[in-house]
């Protein structure tokens, strides 16, 4: 039922994180590659991001080789339970966050049993609140030993993942409704196979798509063996999606967008979507198409990682996403990186009433988790992006929630009918 404020009584208000990027002092192919890489990506950052609007802004921790580093991070692992009081102040009803794979199994055939008990007592913990816990079982980190395996790359290695999913979820599963198996296959699959720029570090066409194609395997096969465990389970896929428009009506940047678009899209939502009781849609920016390149205006606003700001159109996305495959969808990540907090607020205004067009117009849309709750180690990015609702001070783990957060709590509020 949709209230008068255009959002269900049991739409899910929240915000999200993964494992590696807030717990900290993890062992991981991440935290393996970010030793080796440190320097090198300190010494290439002004090659990479000098142009950048708000450059000056980050450039000294940007040139730091400790920012690569993601160390102690935010310590969320043991200080989750601050963390989910500034939920609390929020009036916040759902959180999403990884269980790290790493922590579970650190050894091929070893399950580490206080891992376990740390995640099954932080699901109770959400849960005696009255926040919505929902797992992703995977966000871009792996144990070493099963990288050193090949990973994803294997297809014959798939089926360590869904002997984790399965025993974690029958583990620490109980009072679980919402699942996300694999956070952004395809960003993980380029960054990491494509492009060069993620661990493994690799530039080959072929790989890319050998892991992408495993990973939406490794997807469909997890999602029936979950459904053995627990067939109440909702399980879904949380893919980002760009926003490709044509920036004129001639018949090439019409063609251009659409193709773009299902590249993006399609090409990753047609094989899973049938094995999927939810979408999960991250969105952070659109693309302006002419001709056959992306041109966005030259005088938009810009994220600190130089992202164009178009929070408003989400709208769009949602509505194609209905329209095309008419499953659910559930907002994972939306947000942007705005150290001082100047555009964070009209970024929530914008994206609310995007989301209520979309409502208006018939999607069903189950819930909106914000990115992120907390400051975090933000990938090859590393800290000094600063998404968080809540500013982190990395040296004393001070926890402030930012101006931003305390107008979306009041929202939040209002929205819920808890006044």
């Amino acid at each position: 039922m949709t209230t008068d404020t255009g959002f269900a009584k049991r739409f899910l208000w929240g915000a999200a994180t993964s494992a590696h990027q807030v717990e900290g002092k993890a062992t991981n192919q991440w935290t393996r590659w970010e030793l080796e890489n440190a320097s090198s990506l300190a010494e290439q950052s002004k090659y990479h991001y000098a142009d950048f609007e708000h450059w000056s802004n980050f450039k000294a921790a940007a040139s730091n080789p400790n920012n690569y580093v993601s160390g102690r991070t935010a310590n969320h692992y043991e200080n989750y339970s601050t963390d989910f009081d500034l939920l609390e102040q929020m009036n916040m009803n759902a959180y999403r966050f990884s269980i790290e794979w790493s922590r579970v199994q650190p050894k091929e055939g070893a399950w580490d049993v206080e891992a376990v008990t740390h995640y099954r007592d932080y699901i109770a913990d959400l849960k005696s609140r009255g926040i919505e816990p929902i797992v992703t079982l995977f966000h871009f980190t792996l144990p070493d030993w099963f990288a050193d395996k090949g990973g994803f790359e294997k297809y014959s290695n798939i089926r360590y993942f869904i002997d984790f999913a399965e025993r974690i979820m029958t583990e620490v599963g109980k009072g679980v409704k919402y699942v996300v198996t694999i956070n952004e296959p395809d960003v993980y699959a380029e960054a990491g196979y494509r492009n060069g720029d993620w661990p493994p570090a690799v530039s080959s066409r072929w790989r890319f798509y050998r892991v992408a194609m495993n990973l939406m395997l490794t997807h469909q096969r997890t999602y029936r063996a979950l459904k053995r465990v627990n067939g109440r389970l909702k399980i879904g896929l949380a893919k980002n999606s760009v926003n490709y428009y044509p920036g004129d009506n001639a018949w090439l940047s019409r063609v251009s967008a659409g193709w773009m678009q299902w590249l993006q899209d399609d090409r990753y939502l047609i094989p899973v979507v049938r094995r999927m009781d939810f979408m999960g849609l991250n969105y952070y920016q659109s693309a302006r198409v002419y001709g056959y390149r992306v041109h966005n205006p030259e005088t938009a606003d810009k994220s600190d990682v130089d992202w164009t700001l178009t929070p408003g159109d989400i709208e769009y996305v949602l509505q194609r996403w209905y329209s095309k495959y008419k499953k659910p969808i559930l907002i994972t990540e939306n947000g942007l990186a705005d150290a001082d907090d100047s555009r964070r607020q009209e970024w929530l205004q914008a994206t609310i009433r995007g989301m209520r067009n979309a409502i208006k117009d018939g999607v069903e849309l189950i819930g909106y988790l914000h990115w992120s709750l907390i400051d975090n180690f933000e990938w090859a990015y590393g800290k000094w992006p600063r998404f968080g609702l809540t500013s982190i001070n990395y040296a004393t783990g001070e926890r402030t929630l930012r101006p931003s957060a305390r107008w979306f709590g009041r929202v939040i509020k209002k929205l819920r009918g808890l006044d």
